[in-house]
C-alpha cells in the first residue's frame, strides 16, 4: 500500500495509522474487497448515455463554517435531503425551518472541509477533556467563520494546530477527525444504491480548503468507489495544491488498491488570479513545469464554474482579452457589491506568489475559466502540456446541507441561522455573510450509461459533463470532420452525432482532408414541476477561444440557434412573457478555422429572463418588512439562467 507521511499524517489506503487512533468501524474492513466485486448492470442502462443531475459540493455540520451557524444536519441527513427527504434548518429566531428538495437528485457527495474536523468535534463535546480550553471557548463564542480562532490558519502559509485542543503532537485532533471521516464514509456507503434499481448514487468525498495568503484555492476531492484513503488531506497538512495532487496520485490512483480520485477546483473568481497561474513556484526548468502541468491536468479534469459565491466563467472589461464583447459575462458577479475593491489588476511574475490579499481584491483573466481554457493552449505551445484541459460543471457549495436545493423562489439560504433571516439574505451591505451577492448556486449534469458510481465517475474523467446555474437544462454538444448536415431535422440526431463526432469533453481526432469541423448543439429546457414549470430557452451559443501568433488571447461568441427574442419578466409579480423554445438545435461550421492553430470550443444554453431569488423573496414582503435593498438591488432583479457544456479541443 502507498504511504506518504507528513508528521503523523498517514495517507494510507485502508491501513492502520499512527499513534493511538481508534480502529475503523468493522464495516470498513470489507471495503477494499467489495470495491473489486463487479456489480450488476442498472436496469435503466442507456448506451447513448442519459443526463443525470447531481451536486458534488455540499457541507454539513461537520464543517466548522456550517456548524458556526447552528446547522445540525450531518452527512446522513444531507443525503436524505438530496434524495427526497425532509431536514430541519436553523433560523435567526431559533425556530426550525422544515425543507424538502423540489426534485430528488440522481447523485450527490458530501464534501465537508478536511480542515478542523477534529477541533470542531472536540470543542462541541463537553466530555472531550478540552471543552473548557481557551481555543474551544473562542470557537463556540464565534458568530461567523471570520471571527473563529481557526479562521486565518487556512490563509497562513505556515499553519499550526492549537496545542490546548490538539495536544503538542496534534494527535488528539487527528483522532477526532478520523471519527468524522468514518461518519462521512458510512453515510455515503449507506445511501449509495447498489441494486439494479440504481435510484441514487452517493460518492465519498471531502474539501481541501486552501485560502493561502487570502486567495481562494479550494478543491473538492471525489473518490470513485469504496476504496478510499484512511484520512483526508487538509491545508493544515500541505499548503500547496500540487502537494495535494501528488498525495492523491501516490496514495490513491497509483496505489494498486482500487482507489481512484479526482479533484475539482472552484471559485477562481475570488482567487486573485492565483487559480490559473502558470508560474510553477519551486519548479526548476521546463521539464519540471511540464511534469507539474501534466499532474494537474490528470488530477483535475473538471472545474466548478458556478456555485453560491458566483459565476467564474468570464468577465467583461479585462483589457488583455481580444474579440467579442459578451454581455452574458455580467452574470452573478458576487464582487459587484464592492467594485471599488476590484479596480487594480493582479500582480504578475514570481513575486506575486508571496503577496497577501484579503478576498477578491484585484482583476485578472487568470481568475476565470474561459480565459484559463485559452491560456492552457498558450502554455501547451510553451511546455508541451495543457494544464487547464478541464470540463465545466457546477454545484451549490451549500452550507445548509441542501444538495441540489437551487429553486429561486423559495431558496432558504446557505448559511444556517445567518441568512435564515430574510433581511440578511436580501441585504446589499458588504461584509454581511450570506448577503444578496450570494445565490442558490448550480448543479452538475453528466452523460452516463447508468446511475452508478463507476458510470458517473467515468463520465467525469472523460469530461462528458455540463453545469447549470440551477435549472435542469439538458445540452449536448458534438463536433466532427465528417458530421452529416441536417442533423437538426434528423429523427435520431443523437445516435448519428454520437457515431460521427466526438462529444463535449473530447479532442477532435486528426483532421484528414476536411477543411473545417462541423458542430452540432442541441438542448432541452428544464420541464420543472407541475407547481413550478421551467422557463423557456432563448438561445444556444458556441464560445470559441484561440491564441494568435503574438500570444494574444481571443474569444468569439456565436449564436447558433434562437437569439434575442424580446422575452421579458414583470418585476411586480415575476411573471414571464414572450416567445421561447422547449428545444433548440443548431449546426455550425467555423468560418475562421485555421488548421495550424489550436482552438477550444464550448457551448451555452441560455434561458429567457426570469426573476432572481432576491426579487422573488422581496415580493413576499410588504410595508416596513420590505428592506430598502429591495428597491436598490445591486445584483440586479432578473437573470438569464443557463447551462455550460464542457469544451471540445482542436490541436494541429
Amino acid at each position: 500500500m502507498g504511504t506518504y507521511r507528513i508528521g503523523c499524517l498517514a495517507f494510507v489506503l485502508l491501513a492502520a495509522g499512527c499513534g493511538d487512533e481508534p480502529p475503523a468501524p468493522a464495516e470498513f474492513a470489507a471495503r477494499e474487497a467489495a470495491a473489486s466485486e463487479p456489480r450488476a448492470r442498472c436496469a435503466n442502462h442507456d448506451p447513448l448515455r442519459r443526463a443525470l443531475f447531481g451536486d458534488l459540493h455540499v457541507h454539513t455540520s461537520l464543517s466548522t463554517d456550517a456548524w458556526n451557524y447552528d446547522l445540525e444536519v450531518r452527512p446522513h441527513g444531507a443525503y436524505d435531503y438530496a434524495f427526497g427527504g425532509e431536514i430541519a434548518l436553523p433560523s435567526a429566531s431559533g425556530e426550525l425551518r422544515r425543507v424538502r428538495i423540489d426534485r430528488p437528485l440522481d447523485f450527490m457527495a458530501v464534501t465537508d472541509h478536511a480542515e478542523f474536523m477534529g477541533e470542531q468535534r472536540l470543542c462541541a463535546d463537553p466530555e472531550s477533556g478540552v471543552y473548557e480550553s481557551d481555543t474551544c471557548e473562542g470557537i463556540r463564542a464565534s458568530t461567523t467563520p471570520i471571527d473563529n480562532p481557526l479562521a486565518l490558519k487556512i490563509a497562513n502559509p505556515f499553519p499550526s494546530r492549537e496545542a490546548d485542543v490538539c495536544g503538542e503532537d496534534g494527535e488528539r485532533c487527528a483522532t477526532a477527525a478520523l471519527e468524522a471521516w468514518h461518519e462521512t464514509i458510512a453515510a455515503a456507503e449507506a445511501w449509495n444504491d447498489t441494486t439494479t434499481a440504481c435510484e441514487h448514487t452517493a460518492f465519498i468525498a471531502y474539501e481541501y480548503s486552501s485560502f493561502r495568503l487570502g486567495s481562494n484555492l479550494h478543491r473538492n476531492v471525489i473518490f470513485s468507489g469504496s476504496a478510499v484513503p484512511k484520512r483526508p488531506v487538509s491545508y493544515m497538512d500541505v499548503q500547496r495544491e500540487w502537494e495535494l495532487w501528488q498525495l492523491l496520485q501516490e496514495g490513491c490512483n497509483d496505489s494498486g488498491t482500487g482507489c481512484e480520485v479526482l479533484a475539482i477546483p472552484h471559485n477562481s473568481n475570488i482567487s486573485n488570479g492565483r487559480m490559473f497561474k502558470t508560474d510553477y513556484p519551486g519548479a526548476d526548468g521546463i521539464e519540471e513545469q511540464a511534469a507539474r502541468a501534466s499532474l494537474q491536468a490528470s488530477m483535475e479534469p473538471l472545474f466548478e464554474v458556478m456555485q453560491h459565491k458566483g459565476d467564474s466563467e468570464c468577465r467583461r472589461g479585462i483589457p488583455n482579452i481580444l474579440g467579442s464583447d459578451d454581455p452574458l459575462c455580467d452574470f452573478e458577479k458576487m464582487d459587484r457589491l464592492s467594485p471599488e475593491t476590484m479596480e487594480s489588476m493582479c500582480s504578475e511574475g514570481p513575486l506575486a506568489d508571496s503577496i497577501p490579499r484579503l478576498g477578491p481584491s484585484c482583476l485578472s483573466h487568470r481568475s476565470y475559466a474561459r480565459y484559463a481554457l485559452i491560456e492552457g493552449m498558450r502554455e501547451e505551445e510553451r511546455i508541451g502540456v495543457n494544464p487547464f484541459k478541464f470540463g465545466l460543471m457546477a454545484s451549490t457549495d451549500s452550507h445548509n446541507a441542501l444538495g441540489g436545493g437551487v429553486r429561486e423562489r423559495d431558496w432558504p439560504g446557505h448559511l444556517g441561522k445567518q441568512d435564515g433571516a430574510l433581511e440578511n439574505r436580501l441585504t446589499n451591505e458588504k461584509g454581511v455573510m450570506g448577503n444578496a451577492a450570494n445565490g442558490p448556486g448550480g448543479i452538475i449534469g453528466v452523460y452516463a450509461e447508468e446511475n452508478s458510481r463507476a458510470s458517473i465517475f467515468a463520465a467525469m474523467k472523460r469530461r462528458e459533463v455540463f453545469g447549470t446555474s440551477g435549472p435542469r437544462i439538458r445540452p449536448r454538444f458534438y463536433a466532427g470532420w465528417e458530421m452529416p448536415e441536417g442533423l437538426c431535422s434528423d429523427p435520431e440526431p443523437l445516435a448519428r452525432a454520437d457515431a460521427a463526432g466526438v462529444p463535449m469533453g473530447a479532442d477532435l481526432p486528426p483532421r484528414g482532408e476536411a477543411s473545417s469541423p462541423r458542430f452540432v448543439l442541441f438542448a432541452e429546457r428544464d420541464p420543472g414541476t407541475p407547481e413550478v414549470p421551467g422557463d423557456l430557452l432563448q438561445r444556444l451559443q458556441i464560445i470559441k477561444g484561440w491564441v494568435d501568433e503574438a500570444g494574444g488571447l481571443h474569444q468569439q461568441v456565436i449564436d447558433v440557434a434562437g437569439g434575442e427574442n424580446g422575452a421579458s419578466v414583470d418585476i411586480g409579480n415575476c411573471q414571464v412573457a414572450g416567445p421561447g423554445h422547449d428545444f433548440l438545435c443548431g449546426e455550425w461550421i467555423d468560418p475562421g478555422f485555421d488548421p495550424t492553430r489550436r482552438a477550444v470550443y464550448y457551448a451555452r444554453a441560455v434561458e429567457n429572463p426570469s426573476c432572481r431569488y432576491s426579487t422573488w423573496q422581496c415580493l413576499s414582503l410588504e410595508g416596513d418588512a420590505r428592506p430598502s435593498h429591495c428597491d436598490d438591488p445591486k445584483m440586479g432583479e432578473t437573470q438569464q439562467e443557463r447551462a455550460w457544456t464542457s469544451p471540445i479541443w482542436y490541436t494541429p
